[in-house]
């Protein structure tokens, strides 16, 4: 695919596929129709990098729709100074998106290949206020202090009660619930010491996430 054939399918990408699904913060917006999503995907499917689908990348797992990615974006309103946790780094884009918008984040992935990989995506375009770590974060990640924002890329067949706990006052928390082929994303805000507030946003389908435990351990 050549420069002006690469510019013309991320102008479509943003202008057909983004806005047109009620994503209109400029901010998010510019991000990401100013990053190069191409480099985040494999090479041979390096001509699907725009598309409107999931971009298989390895290990039964996907790259989420760019439309989703941006949704996702737009619903946490990250701030430069929020602390962040993404779980499930898979290939890396959606980290860099974040990276980009708040002060720091800490990635985590079950696939060790996937955080090589993306460590080395990363490094190439300068995001240096990442942490990326391997292992299995899908009952939470420890961290001093919590986190302003977590996003989940993965579906949980309901919601771990340990991510609600480790958001900071005022941390928002987007995850996917439910069981294919009908999931609802949800938003998720802690207002209080022992408060919080649950926003159903829309419908959706995607992987689950790997090492989630069996639904009658969760806590909705």
């Amino acid at each position: 695919m050549t420069t002006m054939n690469l510019e013309l399918a991320r102008h479509n990408m943003v202008e057909q596929q983004i806005r047109t699904w009620e994503v209109l913060d400029p901010r998010v917006l510019d991000l990401v129709g100013g990053l190069r999503r191409e480099d985040f995907v494999p090479p041979d499917r390096r001509q699907l990098a725009f598309a409107d689908v999931n971009l298989p990348i390895g290990h039964g797992e996907v790259m989420m729709t760019p439309k989703l990615e941006a949704r996702i974006l737009q619903t946490l309103r990250i701030r430069p100074r929020d602390r962040i946790l993404e779980v499930g780094t898979g290939s890396g884009f959606l980290t860099a998106c974040l990276s980009r918008l708040g002060a720091s984040i800490t990635s985590v992935d079950i696939h060790e290949d996937f955080t090589v990989a993306a460590g080395e995506r990363l490094q190439r375009g300068g995001f240096h206020n990442v942490r990326l770590e391997t292992g299995n974060a899908a009952e939470g990640w420890p961290s001093p202090g919590g986190f302003d924002a977590i996003v989940l890329t993965g579906s949980v067949p309901a919601m771990p009660a340990t991510f609600e706990q480790q958001l900071r006052p005022g941390g928002r928390l987007f995850a996917i619930v439910g069981n294919a082929p009908i999931m609802e994303a949800w938003l998720i805000t802690r207002t209080g010491d022992q408060a919080w507030m649950r926003e159903s946003l829309f419908e959706t389908s995607i992987p689950p996430l790997r090492g989630a435990v069996a639904p009658n351990t969760f806590a909705l």
